[in-house]
């Protein structure tokens, strides 16, 4: 299949395409590479340095696939420019479905966020339960899936709410939970928690980059699915990384009352099950940066990054 990846240049993206080139698909990515492109030169991948807010009826490839992961990522960076998280988020993607549509497109992979629920006390996130968005990029997401919904009699339409991303990739990122407490652990012996008493749902970068090629096989599989693995505590997060790294933990009090534990069993229901856990990318995480793969760059951090760039001039909203 030919498939377009949006973002392709991103965090997911930089796992996610290599596995669809192994698969023998060809793949052209999309990606403004604001934070670099670390995507391996291959005869079947096609890297497009350029912005989604461009792509429209006339100038949009002609594909079976869209897997859309591109969007101004998470809270802190969709506050930082409230106009450029909407233009990346919702009304490109408006623009870019309705022109998937008018090529021909088969099926179309939506990267939303199981952040989408807001603060909820229920024991199970399921699927059907009423969104409370609390930020723009919570928002836009929410927007973006009822945009997304409304052409599935136009064509496949695979709505991917994915808990918090861990792990390594060559496009890292020390701003996800997981990841950031780690890093913390191994560069200054230290790890800061705020609040610690939250709830976080947590996946692997490689599940989810699975999941993606999974839903590519699976046309039944249709409709809004969460996808997490394990629910887990902040502060048992960071218990198990000071077990792993021998880090001191420090709790501070937090201003952030998102909180809440994703059930994921649709997806299971339906045939895909994660194979990695918390403790894996933990364990991945310290292996890279003991072995000086995996140095600590400004770039991984996307609302520093962005800050950055917007400062130069190079962020238009």
């Amino acid at each position: 299949m030919k498939i377009i990846v949006t973002g392709g240049c991103g965090y997911k993206g930089s796992i996610l395409i290599p596995k669809l080139l192994n698969l023998g698909h060809s793949v052209v990515a999309i990606d403004t590479q604001w934070f670099g492109n670390y995507l391996p030169e291959h005869k079947s991948l096609t890297i497009l340095h350029g912005d989604v807010r461009d792509l429209n009826e006339d100038n949009m490839p002609k594909v079976d696939v869209v897997i859309h992961l591109a969007a101004v990522a998470n809270d802190p960076c969709g506050d930082l420019n409230p106009a450029l998280t909407w233009e990346i988020g919702s009304s490109s993607t408006m623009r870019i479905a309705a022109a998937a549509v008018h090529v021909g497109v088969k099926q179309f992979i939506y990267a939303s966020s199981a952040s989408v629920y807001g603060i909820k006390e229920e024991e199970h996130i399921v699927e059907d339960l009423p969104l409370t968005p609390v930020s723009v990029y919570n928002r836009s997401k929410m927007v973006s899936e009822r945009v997304m919904l409304s052409y599935a009699d136009k064509m496949i339409v695979q709505v991917v709410r994915p808990a918090t991303v861990c792990g390594v990739s060559p496009r890292m990122r020390l701003d996800l939970a997981v990841n950031l407490l780690t890093m913390q652990a191994l560069s200054r012996g230290r790890i800061t928690v705020l609040g610690g008493e939250q709830y976080r749902p947590n996946i692997h970068v490689e599940d989810i980059t699975d999941l993606y090629c999974w839903l590519l096989t699976r046309p039944d599989v249709r409709g809004i699915y969460n996808a997490g693995n394990e629910n887990l505590q902040i502060s048992a997060i960071a218990k198990m990384i000071g077990e792993s790294t021998g880090a001191e933990i420090v709790v501070q009090p937090s201003n952030d009352p998102r909180s809440y534990r994703l059930d994921s069993s649709k997806l299971k229901a339906a045939g895909f099950i994660p194979q990695k856990t918390v403790k894996n990318a933990i364990d991945e995480l310290t292996e890279a940066y003991r072995s000086r793969r995996l140095v600590e760059n400004e770039n991984m951090s996307n609302v520093n990054w962005m800050r950055a760039l917007a400062a130069d001039g190079h962020l238009k909203g």
